[in-house]
């Protein structure tokens, strides 16, 4: 088996993906402050293009939020099924050099170009023809990060957006991770940095100067990932068939929902969707997740765990009611619910197969 610092591990990361997308089909829209998502009130951006960032648009940000911010910005519907499609083309430009590919998203994956399939020794080479070749067949920009690990693949993918590319190094690593601000390590998000900053950590030279002991004591099973990689040691590897942990669904009402029927009516659709995907894939889920988001933004889950996982849906909305009556009345109107399966299992015959087949 090969070290770490032996393997070759590129990360492809689409710049402003479905933006871009939308302006390569509509013209007009290149070179303006583009958002897809909802322009309603309660709309949220889905993504946002450069020219939109540039005024602090994000992805995630609610829709009047970032029209306070950029008061030309121009909102396009998403279309999921053009994007699976150009996501499946960059997909195949990939298979055309390695068969270890970990998608993380529509828009990004892990490859690892150690034995590759052009046997070509370097990966910067190798990265810099998927991106052109990416812009040939799609017409879009990608960037990409190189390194001997993950980790800092992901990282190094961000330091020369867009249309661009980094590499890291074994001897760069450990450097470069010493002068990262924890914040902007991939993994950390804004709580744990907050606790980190609470607790004299700001860098990873911060990070790396704790022990071990200090660091499981403050974030229990993640303190040794936090010691592994502020040293830049990150032995993961890139998993083809990594399996899918859940399946969900949301919705976001024009209407804030103050009582109880209504929020179990709206409940509905959403497990009718996540039961009929379940179904198709030949899915069970035992761990049944109720999100509820409040007017106030304020978000909390409610959960359950089921020795066997249901068999119809009629079980799971008897679930999900129970789960709903636990946080009601509510604190605020609700603005958003969602429901998530997870601990998949496949099933054949109403029985779990376990291992005996990969997950989706």
């Amino acid at each position: 088996m090969l070290s770490p610092a032996t393997r070759k591990i590129i990360h492809v990361d689409m710049d402003a993906f479905y933006a871009s997308v939308e302006q390569r089909d509509h013209p007009e829209l290149r070179g303006k402050p583009v958002a897809v998502g909802g322009a309603a009130a309660r709309g949220v951006v889905a993504a946002a293009s450069y020219e939109a960032r540039a005024f602090g648009v994000r992805s995630a940000m609610p829709s009047v939020t970032a029209r306070r911010k950029c008061p030309e910005l121009i909102f396009v519907p998403p279309r999921f099924d053009v994007y699976r499609a150009v996501s499946a083309q960059i997909r195949e430009i990939f298979a055309e050099h390695t068969d270890l590919i970990e998608p993380l998203s529509l828009d990004e994956a892990y490859l690892d170009v150690t034995d590759n399939k052009h046997s070509l020794p370097i990966a910067t080479e190798i990265a810099r023809l998927i991106r052109a070749r990416i812009k040939e067949v799609t017409g879009l920009n990608a960037s990409a990060g190189i390194s001997y690990c993950k980790f800092l693949a992901k990282m190094a993918s961000d330091l020369n957006k867009p249309n661009g590319q980094a590499v890291i190094t074994p001897r760069m690593g450990p450097g470069f991770v010493a002068d990262l601000p924890v914040k902007k390590f991939h993994g950390v998000g804004p709580a744990t940095a907050a606790k980190m900053q609470r607790l004299g950590i700001e860098t990873g030279a911060d990070l790396k100067a704790k022990p071990l002991p200090f660091l499981q004591e403050h974030f229990g099973k993640s303190g040794l990932w936090y010691y592994r990689i502020a040293r830049g040691i990150d032995e993961r590897p890139v998993q083809p068939d990594r399996p899918r942990k859940s399946v969900g669904a949301e919705d976001t009402f024009m209407v804030d929902i103050l009582e109880l029927e209504p929020a179990r009516a709206e409940l509905r659709p959403l497990i009718a969707k996540v039961w009929r995907h379940c179904e198709a894939k030949g899915l069970r889920g035992r761990t049944i997740t109720l999100k509820v988001k409040f007017a106030d933004f304020h978000q909390l889950t409610r959960s359950r765990t089921l020795g066997l996982p249901p068999e119809n849906a009629a079980e799971v909305e008897t679930i999900c009611d129970a789960l709903l009556d636990q946080v009601y009345p509510f604190r605020k109107g609700v603005r958003l619910l969602g429901l998530t399966l997870s601990a998949l299992e496949h099933m054949q015959d109403g029985q779990p197969l376990g291992d005996q087949l990969p997950l989706l």
